[in-house]
This record gives C-alpha cells, sequence and structure tokens, in this order.
C-alpha cells in the first residue's frame, strides 16, 4: 500500500470513525464479537472495572476463542465479579503448579485467574475502586505510572510476586492489553464504557496489537519496527496530531485492514 500524505490518513481515519460510530448495526456487530462485551454485561461500577481487566487480559488469540473462554470465567462468577472478589470465594482455585490447575485461556490458568482476584481485592480494600488507583498515579496525565502502580498494587495482594499475565512498562512492554481495559473504561461509546470520569481521554494509549501495528505502518503512522512501549508512544502521538483530545478513538479505524481506507478517499 503507498503511504499517504497526512492530511489524507486523517480524512480516513475520520471518516471511517464516522461510520462506524453512525451505524448501529456495525456496533452491535463489533460488541458480538469483542470481549469488550463482558464489562459491558454489568452495571455496578466493581463489577465493570475487574470485568474490563479479566477480559482484556485475556485479549489475545481468535476472538471468537477468547469469547469463549471469557464465558467460562465469569460462570465462576455467578453473583457478579466483586462480590467473588471480595468473599474470597476464589480461594477455591487451584493453586499455581497443582494438578488441577487447569487452563481457562491459553497460558491463563485457574491459578492466575486466582493471582487476579486476591489483587482486585486489594486494591479495593486500599483505593475503594481501581479508577481511584489509576487517578493517584496519573494526576500529571502519565499512563504509565498508573500501570506501573497497579502493578505494584496487585502484586502487593499476591505476597510481592508478580504475574506473566500483567505487563512492565518500565520494562519496555507495549502493554497493550492494560491499554485495552483503560480504552474501555474510559472512553464514552459507543463501544466503550466511559465509566471512569477521572482518567482524561488525551492521556490513554494505543493498545497496540500486530494488525494495528501493521496497518499504522502500512498508513506511515508509526516508523518504529518492535511492538514495545516506545512504539506505542509514538503512534499515540501520531493520532493526538489528528485528535489532541481523545486520540485512542482511532484504534477503530487502525484495527481493521488498512487496504479498506483506501476505499474512503
Amino acid at each position: 500500500m503507498k503511504r499517504q500524505t497526512i492530511h489524507a490518513t486523517k480524512k480516513n481515519l475520520d471518516a471511517w470513525y464516522g461510520a462506524f460510530s453512525a451505524s448501529q448495526a456495525e456496533i452491535d456487530d463489533f460488541i458480538a464479537k469483542d470481549p469488550v462485551q463482558f464489562p459491558l454485561r454489568y452495571k455496578k461500577r466493581a463489577d465493570v472495572e475487574i470485568a474490563a481487566f479479566i477480559a482484556a487480559t485475556i485479549a489475545w488469540g481468535r476472538r471468537d476463542i477468547i469469547i469463549r473462554s471469557a464465558q467460562r470465567i465469569f460462570a465462576l462468577m455467578q453473583d457478579g465479579p466483586s462480590a467473588y472478589v471480595m468473599a474470597g470465594d476464589y480461594r477455591a482455585l487451584s493453586d499455581k503448579g497443582a494438578a488441577g490447575d487447569k487452563s481457562l485461556h491459553r497460558t491463563f490458568f485457574e491459578s492466575d485467574l486466582k493471582y487476579f482476584c486476591k489483587g482486585f481485592k486489594a486494591c479495593y480494600e486500599k483505593y475503594g475502586s481501581l479508577e481511584k488507583l489509576f487517578a493517584r498515579a496519573c494526576s500529571d496525565g502519565d499512563i504509565w505510572q498508573g500501570i506501573s502502580l497497579f502493578r505494584a498494587e496487585m502484586a502487593t495482594g499476591n505476597d510481592g510476586a508478580c504475574s506473566r499475565h500483567i505487563a512492565n512498562p518500565e520494562a519496555g512492554s507495549a502493554c497493550k492489553r492494560i491499554n485495552l481495559a483503560l480504552r474501555w473504561l474510559a472512553r464514552p461509546g459507543p463501544v466503550d464504557l466511559g465509566l471512569w470520569k477521572k482518567m482524561p481521554l488525551s492521556a490513554l494509549h494505543i493498545p497496540l496489537d500486530v494488525h494495528v501495528a501493521r496497518n499504522a505502518r502500512a498508513l506511515g503512522l508509526l516508523e518504529r519496527k518492535s511492538n514495545d512501549k516506545k512504539a506505542v508512544i509514538e503512534l499515540t502521538e501520531k493520532l493526538r496530531i489528528f485528535c489532541p483530545e481523545d486520540p485512542v478513538k482511532y484504534d477503530f479505524a487502525l484495527f481493521y485492514n488498512a487496504s479498506s481506507m483506501q476505499e474512503l478517499e
């Protein structure tokens, strides 16, 4: 694909996002095939927050498999994720290395879900909500500080142990799945929930998966070859030129094949 001018790229991205936002059929189809459907099922703030982070954490691989895995996980939390966490019902899950430690989604096991539940419980007991945790660390708009604090607090709730399923921005990780959960929770619709009001949309960063990165490079929006933290910052900064107040809205356009955007010119 030939690279476009910045003006043409912005025009195409805005046109696709506008068309998507205006089509309820497109929105419904997207949600039905995406793990965002799970936090959308809940009304209670804590249920939505926990569901968002769990669903985003297992969001790698084929989306139909992700959804089946998420259905199994949330079926365990019959009375709601927050009640399951705060009542300590997760204690019945297997421990790491135990014979009954079964896979819930690829390399995400029962012991991993137990880790997350223990961490969530500690976070809610200390902060009252995950939004307050991130707001404390992100007062200057640096989302990476919030991610680092979240990782640290989850470890504190697990006797200092870190999880391979919670990315470390200090090690240069793109933190794709955490950024996805933050997009869901902070952005207003039509797909995202708009639950968090203390997180400025301008502070969000693109959830960089392989598909988005490939399309961004094809459009000349990303030069860096590695899909790491530096690439996330580079791409997000480019998107801020188009929309300083809400750069991550373009995630919806970049998620789809870049060739489709040529048709919008």
